[in-house]
């Protein structure tokens, strides 16, 4: 299957942040369309790191931006 560009149109419809939170086995990448932190903040403990996207970056797949963001160090108890 062929991949096509990505338009300025479809950038918009893109996720704009690269989020690692915090799951069951370690930190685990998510791709957020916005930093919405939900009702009561129910969210914000599960963030670990964010970043804004480049627009040249927002195509990307998880793994891809995975490498290139590591992971943020979590202390264990």
């Amino acid at each position: 299957m062929a991949r096509r560009r990505t338009t300025e149109a479809d950038a918009d419809d893109l996720p704009r942040y690269f989020v690692w939170v915090r799951g069951l086995e370690g930190p685990e990448p998510q791709k957020w369309m916005a930093m919405d932190f939900g009702v009561g903040d129910w969210k914000r403990p599960l963030v670990l790191a964010f970043l804004e996207l480049p627009d040249g970056e927002r195509h990307l797949p998880l793994s891809a931006l995975a490498r290139r963001y590591p992971p943020p160090r979590v202390d264990v108890l």
